[in-house]
């Protein structure tokens, strides 16, 4: 297997041309948040052109060892001249991420840009539209880069597909960044990327973001549209932000959910912009917690890390206190997950990756009237549990970040029963719908990052951001970057 060819930057114009004259090193500008680095658009400090090119050339030196992006666009130097001419010109408001760019996950249809869905089995055909993901996230003024890495259709919680190398962690390149939003999250916390988009069906926002020392949010069932226009009051996967920042991600939500540049999706709208200071106040809230999961233990250093968060969220004035979710087993929510890959509209099964081929195979005989009762039923066994707090807390993975390989070889049951305990603490979150943020918690011993979960009530972001802000407050994570 090679790794992704990647676009050749022009040489017309190089980073230390600027850099020099700014007396601002390349390290520092690809660092700042992306509301940051709009801002130094709108203020003329960089043009989009000249902070496009910085990142293309540290894509250009670190994907090939990452392996975050699949494809790189020509034109986005282009896009950002575009942007710049229409900062000089234009004399309202720019939109909120002016000239900044953004990564999106290879599940989401980019216009004119081939979409494989991480399958070898998908033709690198372009399609002449975005999506309903990427329109507003285009519409908000991000410079479209490339497409990220994800596991084959989202499968697996792990980056491996058959089509290219595996999306490492830039942590501990022998370990995994995560999945199946994995190339996002790689590329967020590697500074090749402010922030990406990612999308999270069982937690595929939350665990490469825990794995990676970052912050990704899960939004509510109904606060962001269905890529594809789908009626998805049964759907279990949703898209939303990966990054550096709570506010980032806050201002991302806005953009996704269509509270600007757009029109909202049908959950109610919030009372503010998530963006707005005010959702950052410090009400006294209920915090209820849990530590283990019925797929298996969690690991000694990642409950450590789980007891100094519970302490840091009492010291800043919360209640908190244990509580008690009902226990679900994995063979439980197999057929959800069976059935939503059988969905796909292939016919050539056999050519897909194991794991993929067994839960297609499996889902194809299951009816959609049955998989909606099963649904239905387990929603109500699980809702009523976490309406006994302003927010639930618990681990966002049980496990350090596995090896490269790890599930690699095995029988595909067996490989996806041991990537599933990865998702333990995420996917109830995707079947009940609530909104879900993994917030950075600290290292493991052997520095493996790991990741605390704040799960809201439903439609109830605005507490999750909350809390988060506090918690980025309280334990910043920015100052901590992987050396490559």
């Amino acid at each position: 297997m090679n790794p992704p060819q990647l676009t050749v930057l022009p040489p017309k114009l190089t980073a230390g041309s600027f850099v020099k004259k700014r007396a601002v090193s390349e390290t520092n500008i690809l660092k700042k948040t992306a509301i940051q680095q709009a801002q130094l658009i709108r203020d003329g400090e960089i043009s989009s052109e000249e902070l496009v090119r910085l990142t293309l050339e540290r894509i250009h030196r670190f994907n090939p060892i990452l392996n975050a992006f699949v494809s790189v666009f020509d034109r986005a130097i282009e896009t950002a001249r575009r942007k710049d001419r229409e900062r000089i010109s234009r004399r309202g408001a720019l939109p909120m991420f002016h000239g900044v760019p953004i990564g999106i996950k290879d599940l989401n249809i980019v216009r004119w840009a081939a979409t494989r869905f991480g399958s070898q089995l998908i033709p690198p055909l372009p399609l002449p539209f975005d999506d309903y993901t990427v329109a507003p996230l285009r519409r908000a003024g991000f410079v479209i880069l490339g497409k990220l890495a994800t596991s084959e259709f989202g499968t697996m919680p792990v980056t491996e597909p058959a089509i290219h190398p595996p999306t490492r962690n830039p942590w501990s390149l022998e370990h995994s960044a995560g999945g199946s939003s994995g190339g996002s999250a790689a590329a967020v916390a590697s500074c090749m990327l402010p922030v990406a988009q990612g999308s999270d069906g069982a937690g595929s926002i939350r665990i490469p973001s825990a794995f990676c020392n970052l912050y990704g949010l899960k939004p509510s069932r109904g606060r962001v549209k269905n890529q594809f226009g789908l009626p998805d009051r049964r759907v279990l996967y949703t898209s939303g932000p990966i990054t550096h920042s709570v506010d980032d991600a806050a201002a991302m939500l806005d953009v996704m959910a269509g509270l600007v540049n757009g029109r909202p999706h049908w959950a109610p709208p919030p009372e503010r912009l998530f963006s707005e200071p005010g959702h950052a106040g410090a009400k006294r809230m209920r915090i209820q917690f849990v530590t283990r999961t019925a797929l298996g233990p969690t690991h000694p250093d990642i409950l450590k890390g789980f007891v100094r968060s519970l302490s840091m969220i009492s010291e800043l004035g919360h209640h908190v206190e244990e509580g008690i979710l009902p226990d679900g087993s994995l063979e439980e929510f197999l057929p959800l997950w069976q059935h939503q890959v059988a969905q796909l509209p292939l016919f050539r099964w056999s050519r897909t990756q194991p794991v993929t081929c067994w839960l297609g195979s499996a889902g194809r005989m299951l009816k959609s009237r049955d998989i909606a009762t099963l649904f239905d039923s387990l929603k109500a066994r699980f809702e009523p549990a976490f309406a006994t707090a302003d927010i639930w807390v618990m681990p966002t993975v049980a496990l350090p970040a596995p090896r490269i390989g790890a599930f690699r070889g095995l029988p595909a049951a067996e490989a996806f029963a041991g990537a599933a305990k990865l998702a333990a603490f995420t996917v109830l979150m995707n079947l009940v719908g609530l909104p879900a943020a993994s917030v950075p918690m600290g290292f493991t011993r052997k520095g493996l990052p790991m990741g605390l979960q704040l799960v809201g009530k439903a439609f109830a972001e605005d507490d999750v951001l909350a809390l988060s802000r506090q918690l980025e407050q309280a334990m910043p994570w920015r100052h901590r970057t992987p050396s490559i």
